[in-house]
C-alpha cells in the first residue's frame, strides 16, 4: 500500500504498471476533487487550537475565528472579480442554487413569476425550478443546440414582462460546454432581468468575472477547486442591480441576515485557500489539463472507430472529455476498467441505470448516451495515467466489440436503421 501524493491510499496491482502510475487511478474531478494538500495545511489550525465561532464577539477565540473567515471572503471575491461584502457563504453549491432561485423568486414575486433555466442544468437547479412550479411559479427549460449550447434567440423569445429570473450554468458539469455568460448577462440587463449562473464547474478553472460577465447572483463549492466537502459561497451583486434575496434559513441573522447558522470556520478556511491557490496557477493548469485531454481524446480516436466526443469542443472546459463508444454497453465499459474512476453521468445521478439526460437533450439515442464516458482531468493527473486509461479502455472497448453483433453487421456495411427486428 503507499499513497498517491493526495493523501489516499491506494492498493497496488501485482502486475508491472509503468512508471509513476498507481492503482486505482482517479479521472473523475467533476465529481468531487482530492484536497490539495496545501489546502489541509491552511485548514489544520481551525480543526485544532483556533477553534473559536466567529460570531463570538467578546474574546480573543472568536475574533480569530472572524478574522480568517474574512480572509476567506476576500480570497474568494478576489477570483471571481466581486467585493467580499457579496459573498455569503454556505454549505456547498446546492444550498447556494437553492438559496438564490427561492430566494430571488420570493423577493421578487409582486414584480413578476416567471424563471427561464435549460434543460442540461444541474438537478440542484432543476429540481428547485420543480418545486417553485408547485408553488404557483412558472419556468421554461430551454432546449439546448446539439453541441449543448443554448440558443440566445430562444431566449430572448423566452423572456416576457414577468420574467424576474433566468439561471444558466456557466460550464456543465458533463460534457464541459461553457455557455455564453456574457452574451446572456448583458441581455439579461438590458431587460431588468436578474441573472444567476450555477459557476461550479467553471470557477477556478476559467477565467470568470462577476462584473465582465454580467452576473449577479454565482454559485461556488469548494470540493470542485480541490478544498473541503460541505462548503460554498453565494456571489450576490450589491449595486448595479443590488439584489435582494430572501433567506430560507432563519435563526442568529448571520451572512447578512441571508443565511443564518454557525459558521464552518475551517471549511471557509479551506475554501478561501483552494480559491486563491486556483488564481494563481490557473493559467498554466488550463493549459497542461487541455493538453493531457487533447492526448486522451486523440490516442481513443487514432485507436478507434464509432467514437464520438459530445459538446461543443470550442466552447469547453480544458480537463473535460466526454465521450460515446458505440456498439459498447456503458455498463460493462465500466466493470471493464473499474481500476480508473470515470463516470458515466454526474455524481448526483449515477446511482440510476437511466441514460443522462444531459446527453439525450442533445438528442443522442438511449444507446449512445448509455455508452458514454466522462473523463475528468485534474491537478494530480499525470500523462503516464492518461496513457494507462487510454491504453485500457482502448483494450476493453477491443474486445467488447467482439462480442457485438451489431458492430459486426455494421462493419459488414449493413444497415441498421434499415432491419426489422422480429420480436419474440
Amino acid at each position: 500500500m503507499s499513497t498517491n501524493g493526495t493523501g489516499v491510499v491506494i492498493a497496488e496491482s501485482a502486475t508491472q504498471l509503468p512508471e509513476g502510475v498507481r492503482l486505482p487511478i482517479y479521472m473523475d474531478n467533476h465529481a468531487t476533487t482530492p484536497l490539495d494538500p496545501r489546502v489541509l495545511e491552511a485548514m489544520m489550525p481551525y480543526l485544532t487550537g483556533i477553534f473559536g465561532n466567529a460570531a463570538s464577539r467578546n474574546h480573543s477565540f472568536g475574533w480569530e475565528a472572524e478574522k480568517a473567515v474574512e480572509k476567506a471572503r476576500e480570497q474568494v471575491a478576489k477570483l471571481i472579480g466581486a467585493t467580499a461584502k457579496e459573498i455569503i457563504f454556505t454549505s456547498g453549491a446546492t444550498e447556494s442554487n437553492n438559496l438564490a432561485l427561492k430566494g430571488i423568486a420570493e423577493m421578487y414575486r409582486e414584480r413578476g413569476n416567471h424563471i427561464i433555466t435549460q434543460v442540461t442544468e444541474h438537478k440542484a437547479v432543476l429540481d428547485t425550478c420543480k418545486k417553485l412550479e408547485k408553488q404557483g411559479y412558472r419556468v421554461t427549460y430551454l432546449p439546448v443546440q446539439a453541441d449543448g449550447l443554448v440558443d440566445i434567440e430562444d431566449l430572448k423569445r423566452a423572456m416576457d414582462d414577468k420574467t424576474i429570473l433566468v439561471s444558466l450554468m456557466y460550464a456543465n458539469n458533463e460534457i464541459g460546454v461553457i455557455q455564453p455568460i456574457r452574451e446572456i448577462g448583458a441581455l439579461c440587463h438590458e431587460k431588468g432581468i436578474l441573472f444567476h449562473t450555477d459557476g461550479v464547474q467553471a470557477v477556478g478553472k476559467i477565467p470568470v468575472d462577476v462584473q465582465k460577465d454580467n452576473i449577479d447572483v454565482l454559485s461556488l463549492s469548494g470540493h470542485k477547486i480541490y478544498g473541503p466537502k460541505g462548503v460554498g459561497a453565494l456571489y450576490v451583486r450589491r449595486r448595479n442591480p443590488r439584489v435582494q434575496i430572501s433567506e430560507q434559513i432563519n435563526g442568529g441573522g448571520h451572512e447578512r441576515g441571508m443565511r443564518s447558522g454557525t459558521l464552518n470556520v475551517p471549511g471557509i478556511v479551506g475554501l478561501g485557500a483552494a480559491c486563491e491557490i486556483a488564481m494563481n496557477e490557473m493559467e498554466a493548469e488550463a493549459k497542461r489539463e487541455q493538453e493531457l485531454r487533447d492526448y486522451l481524446k486523440k490516442k481513443l480516436e487514432n485507436a478507434l472507430d464509432y467514437v464520438h466526443v459530445n459538446g461543443n469542443m470550442d466552447h469547453h472546459l480544458p480537463g473535460n472529455l466526454n465521450m460515446s463508444f458505440v456498439y459498447v454497453e456503458g455498463e460493462s465499459l465500466l466493470m471493464g476498467i473499474n481500476d480508473i474512476a470515470v463516470s458515466s453521468g454526474s455524481a448526483c445521478t449515477s446511482a440510476t441505470l437511466e441514460p443522462s439526460y444531459v446527453l439525450k437533450a442533445l438528442g443522442l439515442g438511449d444507446d449512445v448516451a448509455h455508452s458514454s464516458i466522462r473523463f475528468g482531468l485534474g491537478r494530480f493527473n499525470t500523462k503516464a495515467e492518461v496513457d494507462y486509461v487510454s491504453d485500457k479502455i482502448i483494450d476493453v472497448v477491443q474486445k467488447l466489440r467482439e462480442l457485438s453483433p451489431l458492430y459486426e453487421m455494421v462493419k459488414e456495411g449493413i444497415d441498421l436503421t434499415k432491419i426489422e427486428w422480429a420480436a419474440h
